[in-house]
């Protein structure tokens, strides 16, 4: 079986590097599965990106070309826009190619057009890594436009300009006749997907993202330590994301507000945040502040799992929530809110602590619950377990290969 994978990038980005690894999981499954995208950065073979200068210079520079016009929009949702109008020629390329399958994967910033995704007629899966597909032109959603349908009465009232969501939403209605296999990350995503006015008849299943837990697994921690120039006599809670505290999203201003609650009620501790650099300017937090950058490699990030005592994931909504997978993957238990895609992968008190949305005051309960269990160790392992037992990259493969095996018969 032959399976060719759309993506924006390979692992540039959270949702790239999930792509990415389906893509190499199946590849040790000896399926022939190769990844096409915009921009590769891995120097992987398995992985092409456009050929020719003028492809792939197309490639760079659709996201910046399509700038001007998300301005004619005036929007509080400040997240990634991508009205999908640029002309692309994917489906082009996949229907004339010898595959049985294409994985369609996070194809946003004017990577594909959304009549080109239309076009593509081989048999399709698409994993959804957030909540574009069924939406407008926005990445997510605070509102319910996409379950009513996007008319003029239901635009969010601080919106000005043309309406690019509701333009965007009712050529997705036009182009999309023929409905692919939606694959979720998580339970709260395909939810969100079969209430959805373009995909409620679609078919949907649920598999999470992967991680190889043979690769992704603890390292002894004053070792970690050691390495990252951490101390190794104060507990340590970890915060990362791409893009950190930019994203309102994830939730960064209500970790320092749990922070500040913190502050006086814990006796020591500092706080690892990774992902940025040290901005100019920054709150006082009331710890002590390690500023890790940019971490991309796997032995880094494992490094910094294994380091610290707590991951917090402060967010909002998340897809899936990759960073808690891996945090668990090193045996480091996770404080997150009870909410989306998280609700998978934290479970209350077991391998972490659910605090209620989005109530910064049981955020540092959950914090403070953490660092004084007396079954910590338990709760790093059954951490450990979930991980192994419900992420790893096998058992992950095995599904996608029988979805795979399901829609040619």
């Amino acid at each position: 079986m032959k399976v060719i994978h759309l993506s924006n990038s390979d692992i540039s980005g959270g949702a790239a590097i999930a792509a990415y690894r389906i893509h190499k999981s199946l590849l040790r499954r000896k399926l022939n599965s190769r990844m096409w995208v915009n921009t590769a950065k891995s120097g992987d073979w398995t992985v092409s990106e456009p050929k020719g200068k003028l492809r792939k210079g197309s490639a760079q520079a659709r996201r910046h070309l399509i700038t001007p016009f998300l301005r004619f929009m005036r929007t509080k949702n400040k997240i990634l826009h991508s009205p999908a109008i640029l002309p692309s020629s994917w489906s082009k390329h996949i229907n004339k190619n010898n595959a049985n399958i294409v994985n369609l994967h996070w194809v946003g910033a004017e990577m594909a057009s959304i009549s080109d995704i239309g076009r593509i007629k081989k048999p399709a899966i698409w994993t959804l890594h957030d909540m574009w597909a069924f939406c407008g032109a926005e990445h997510i959603s605070w509102d319910q436009r996409w379950r009513e349908g996007y008319t003029k009465k239901n635009r969010p009232s601080g919106e000005k300009g043309i309406d690019i969501n509701r333009w965007t939403w009712k050529r997705k209605l036009k182009n999309w006749k023929q409905p692919f296999h939606i694959v979720a990350v998580s339970k709260w995503l395909a939810n969100c997907a079969k209430n959805s006015v373009i995909m409620k008849d679609w078919p949907i299943s649920v598999i999470p993202n992967c991680i190889n837990t043979k690769i992704w697994k603890p390292i002894d921690k004053i070792f970690a330590r050691k390495m990252l120039g951490l101390p190794t006599d104060i507990p340590i809670v970890a915060f990362g994301s791409y893009g950190a505290n930019s994203e309102y999203h994830k939730g960064f201003d209500l970790l320092v507000e749990a922070l500040k609650i913190l502050n006086g009620n814990v006796n020591d501790m500092q706080l690892a945040i990774f992902g940025q650099t040290a901005p100019k300017v920054y709150p006082n937090l009331g710890f002590d502040v390690n500023f890790m950058g940019h971490l991309y490699d796997d032995v880094s990030l494992r490094l910094m799992y294994s380091a610290v005592d707590i991951l917090v994931v402060p967010s909002r909504l998340e897809a899936f929530g990759q960073t808690a997978s891996e945090s668990m993957a090193c045996a480091t238990p996770v404080v997150a809110f009870g909410t989306s895609g998280l609700l998978d992968i934290v479970d209350h008190k077991a391998n972490g602590y659910l605090a209620k949305p989005f109530e910064a005051e049981d955020l540092a309960n959950g914090i403070k619950y953490i660092l004084n269990a007396s079954n910590y160790d338990e709760l790093c392992n059954n951490a450990r377990e979930k991980s192994v037992k419900d992420f790893d990259s096998a058992l992950v493969a095995a599904k996608y290969e029988e979805l795979y095996n399901n829609i040619l018969k």
